[in-house]
């Protein structure tokens, strides 16, 4: 295969004047976008629209171009929150057949998979991980891959809200936010067992969003209220005639940028073809970064997965000077805690 990777600005969440231009200029064929990942500039947490919002938008812009079926196949990841410096944006990944006049080596490949819809008290259960571990298994053979080639698993996933939690026959104990950090790490977990990274036996229902010992160091997991089941979407390298690469380390606190250079350099390029950075962001549990005391876990007024962000995007921004990166926060079971997965992708020399 071929995988092309486009980075456009937005204004706002339904701004697609970019990827507008894109298309209209022939860089972008409609029938060949497969997934985009997109930062919003909402809150990030349970009641961001602007995730929905920005999905909505790009559907209905799409649908000029592409049949419902056509749309329904495509990965929508927003992930909300562009707190500090980081700047809004989406990243749009077209797929087509190898290029007959380029020589194979090895460069960026991609797949995508859906699970069923979860019922809201499946989400952050052991039933929730091994139904996210067969399909990111799908992912991967979608990008014809083996697992020891995928260096970033990106996954859209549910939560649970007040209203179908006072739906379930059973009162659950935990609050939409909360179940957020559950459906994140059992999809972070899901991806562990998929890769190998992990197996069945090591993991316990009590485990999840509690031992954060066990995790992935490729997952990437984004909860929201806009979909009942997991999007997911693998990144690569393998064989192809792709323009692009792919490299991964995990960061081992927030402030760990040697982590970001040692992922842009397993691409084998300079920092000046680099096209986009995707990371995980969290505040460390343990109320400590480098040995110094953080405060982020008890601000009563602004959520730590907010301040993550915004620290983890102001440390990458500063090493590859540019705020246009996707940083995710919360990153339970992805990458150690305090830490999390880091990706880079890079352009070629053709």
């Amino acid at each position: 295969m071929r995988v092309d990777v486009f980075k456009i600005p937005q204004a706002g969440p339904d701004d697609v004047s970019g990827l507008h231009h894109l298309i209209q200029s022939g860089a972008i064929a409609p029938q060949q976008i497969v997934g985009v990942l997109g930062k919003t500039e909402g809150n990030g947490c349970v009641n961001d629209f602007t995730r929905g919002f920005a999905t909505q938008s790009l559907k209905v812009y799409l649908a000029k171009y592409l049949s419902p079926e056509a749309i329904q196949e495509i990965v929508f990841v927003m992930s909300g929150g562009t707190e500090g410096v980081i700047s809004p944006h989406l990243t749009v990944f077209t797929r087509q057949p190898d290029d007959p006049q380029r020589s194979p080596r090895l460069g960026l490949v991609l797949g995508t998979a859906r699970t069923r819809p979860f019922l809201p008290r499946e989400i952050g259960t052991m039933t929730m991980v091994t139904t996210v571990a067969a399909a990111v298994q799908e992912a991967i053979a979608d990008a014809g891959a083996a697992a020891e080639q995928i260096h970033f698993v990106q996954i859209k996933c549910p939560l649970m809200t007040a209203s179908q939690r006072s739906s379930q026959a059973e009162v659950v104990q935990i609050s939409s936010y909360q179940s957020m950090a559950l459906s994140r790490g059992a999809s972070a977990l899901g991806v562990a067992i998929a890769l190998g990274e992990l197996s069945l036996n090591d993991l316990q229902e009590p485990d999840i969003a509690h031992n954060f010992d066990l995790y992935s160091g490729v997952a990437s997991t984004s909860a929201g209220v806009e979909l009942q089941n997991c999007e997911i979407m693998v990144l690569g390298n393998a064989p192809c005639t792709s323009a692009y690469v792919i490299g991964h380390s995990v960061m081992d606190h927030a402030l760990d940028v040697e982590a970001v250079r040692q992922a842009m350099a397993q691409t084998g390029q300079g920092s000046d073809r680099m096209v986009q950075i995707l990371a995980k962001a969290e505040a460390s549990p343990t109320g400590q970064i480098l040995g110094r005391r953080h405060t982020m876990l008890d601000d009563s007024d602004i959520s730590h997965t907010r301040m993550a962000r915004a620290v983890v995007g102001a440390a990458i921004a500063s090493v590859v000077q540019d705020p246009m990166i996707y940083v995710s926060g919360g990153s339970e079971h992805q990458g150690p805690p305090g830490g999390g997965p880091v990706a880079a992708i890079a352009c070629l020399d053709e």
